[in-house]
């Protein structure tokens, strides 16, 4: 067996995106879980305003650190980089290829940053992530009337007359009935694919944390513990070692 050598992999920009992304998700679960089963927990109406209220600047975190991360993607460390966390390029089916045939033989190929099946992973996931942070803040706006379209939502469903800018959630009283209508038709989709959505990063989330502990066993390098030094410990030669000069 060769001597292990430690490589660095994950700078601090991705170790502490990954981190508050999972803090976020957690929380934003658990309390998304509290507003869909409201009315078996008894929450009242003021409650259920505190539980979306609560979601939303949860939620608001989750964007701004999905926001860092993809802006960091451009000026990051060398497997914080687009060209080394997404899928394709020059060789990449061989690759994966390659890579599926190493592991069924036994001897997986190790990486400093993302294995090929990893970095379609990784597509997936940001994919899902800002399709749930896109439709949250539209969804923010038509339930609450908060930034970034809550001021626009309010005109258009506030009484004639009517400061859109005093305009509370759940006071249908103070509603054009038509225009509030049109808004709950408009969000309909919105809320669907949030939804789903949520249901759909469970258990990728679930297929994930499954991968990580084979990758780990089948000794293809120590991903858990490099999220949080940044460094990994391999046995054998990376794959990706000249990619990452």
């Amino acid at each position: 067996m060769s001597d292990l050598k430690i490589y660095p992999a994950w700078d601090a920009g991705v170790r502490w995106f990954h981190w508050l992304n999972l803090l976020c998700l957690l929380g934003l679960i658990a309390v998304g879980v509290a507003i869909l089963n409201g009315k078996a927990l008894g929450v009242t109406t003021d409650g259920k305003i505190l539980l979306k209220t609560v979601h939303v600047w949860i939620g608001y975190v989750f964007a701004a650190n999905l926001l860092w991360r993809l802006i960091w993607a451009f000026i990051g460390g060398p497997h914080a980089r687009w060209r080394a966390m997404m899928p394709g390029g020059r060789g990449y089916m061989s690759e994966v290829r390659g890579y599926i045939a190493d592991s069924k033989a036994g001897r997986p190929r190790q990486y400093i940053g993302h294995n090929p099946i990893g970095r379609l992973a990784v597509a997936i996931l940001l994919l899902l992530l800002l399709m749930q942070a896109v439709t949250g803040l539209v969804l923010a706006g038509t339930d609450l009337f908060y930034p970034p379209i809550g001021s626009w939502i309010a005109n258009w469903v506030a009484l004639p007359g009517l400061d859109p800018a005093t305009l509370q959630p759940y006071a249908k009283e103070t509603y054009n009935e038509a225009a509030y209508e049109a808004m709950r038709a408009f969000r309909k989709p919105f809320i669907t694919i949030h939804y789903y959505g949520l249901y759909t990063l469970l258990a990728f989330g679930l297929v994930h944390i499954l991968a990580v502990v084979k990758i780990e066993l089948d000794g293809g390098g120590n991903l858990v513990s490099a999220m949080i030094s940044g460094k990994k410990v391999l046995s054998g030669t990376p794959a990706d070692e000249a990619k990452s000069d």
